[in-house]
């Protein structure tokens, strides 16, 4: 009779790198808390979202004279938690339209942008995990 083989491991998370360890669970959602990294505030509770790679271009963070002065510029961000209802959201903000794209802004302090979201695409919210803390 031979011994019984071990229980399979669960499935790694989806993709997920480095900067996001300890953040994904199993099933590839956020384990914790995502807050505003300037006031604090809460913008998604544990669960909320899942961890997504895709390369998309936020404007930087900075104060709007100093973003003017410097003729604007951005960074090429490729780790979201991405978000498919918005009224999952906790607490968030959206600019204006920029072309078919609204920008995700913290509602407290207006810090951000914190992420994107195509008009293109009704469900699909992105939280660049750069741009946020975690609890």
């Amino acid at each position: 009779m031979e011994p019984a083989a071990p229980p399979a491991s669960p499935p790694a998370p989806p993709a997920a790198a480095p900067g996001s360890a300890g953040l994904v669970c199993a099933q590839g959602r956020n384990l914790r808390a995502v807050l505003c990294q300037r006031c604090g505030s809460r913008v998604l509770l544990p669960g909320a979202a899942t961890f997504a790679r895709r390369e998309l271009l936020l404007p930087a963070m900075r104060k709007k004279a100093a973003a003017a002065a410097a003729g604007g510029g951005g960074d090429v961000l490729r780790e979201h938690w991405l978000v498919r209802d918005m009224f999952s959201f906790e607490n968030v903000g959206f600019t204006r339209d920029v072309g078919n794209v609204k920008f995700l802004v913290c509602a407290d302090c207006e810090a951000g942008p914190i992420g994107w979201h195509c008009l293109d695409d009704k469900d699909s919210f992105y939280v660049a995990l750069e741009r946020v803390a975690h609890e």
